[in-house]
């Protein structure tokens, strides 16, 4: 991986999104929206908050992540511009990790935001602190931005892109622990949790809402995320095609 091209990549993204203002308003207020109709719809009930609020403060940047990036590498696959760069000594991975640093750019902001109004107005109490939280919230942009990239490999348009998000996204999250703990589902059901990324990302979060410092078991959830993040942009310059479809 060489710097100037990433960084040049990652400058190119970010100005073409900075003229986007759905996508921004999508990746920096939907979450924010999110958050506070979630808070007041259960506001008769403050503990569900309490205990769920800091998943959501993971959920929502990955879910957004993983729409967005889908749908940017797709339209630059299908405009020709992903062929153009790729007919340039520009490397496959040079070019994700582009659009990782620019995505992990705005997965900063996105959650500092998020946690901000939820660790603020919204009143939520994170016994690890607002750092490990936005940290957490963080990787698990970053977990949807590399999953994101990876699939539109296996997409011809944007709409196909889309598809992917009840197909990818959907199961991990009714498997992740938001709903039910893993140990309470069937088996078949605890081994697709055990091997869902998104299940260790939420295994952090939960455990950083009670937990006062950084333990043994959030670290080792963390780590599992990053190197699912890293195994999964690795699998998406492997299948990264130079042809147009």
């Amino acid at each position: 991986m060489t710097t100037r091209p990433m960084l040049a990549t990652a400058a190119r993204v970010l100005s073409q999104l900075r003229h986007d203002r759905r996508t921004v308003a999508l990746l920096l207020v939907v979450p924010v929206a999110l958050l506070i109709l979630f808070k007041y719809v259960y506001q008769s009930a403050p503990p569900v908050f309490d205990r769920v609020g800091p998943i959501m403060l993971g959920l929502f940047p990955f879910v957004t992540m993983f729409l967005v990036t889908s749908i940017a590498m797709v339209r630059e696959r299908t405009s020709g511009t992903l062929e153009r760069l790729l007919t340039t000594p520009l490397r496959k991975f040079d070019l994700l990790a582009g659009y990782a640093l620019a995505f992990g750019v705005l997965g900063l902001a996105q959650a500092g935001i998020a946690a901000a109004v939820a660790l603020g107005p919204l009143g939520l109490t994170v016994s690890a602190g607002p750092a490990v939280v936005v940290t957490l919230a963080v990787i698990n942009a970053l977990l949807g931005m590399a999953l994101g990239l990876f699939l539109s490999a296996f997409a011809s348009t944007e709409f196909q892109a889309v598809q992917f998000l009840p197909a990818a996204v959907l199961p991990q999250v009714l498997l992740c622990g938001l709903l039910a703990p893993p140990e309470q589902m069937g088996v078949a059901l605890r081994w697709a949790s055990d091997v869902l990324p998104l299940t260790y990302a939420v295994d952090a979060l939960t455990e950083a809402r009670t937990a006062s410092t950084v333990t043994a078991a959030m670290t080792a959830d963390g780590l599992i995320v990053i190197g699912c993040i890293v195994a999964a942009l690795a699998l998406g310059a492997a299948t990264l095609r130079r042809r147009t479809p």
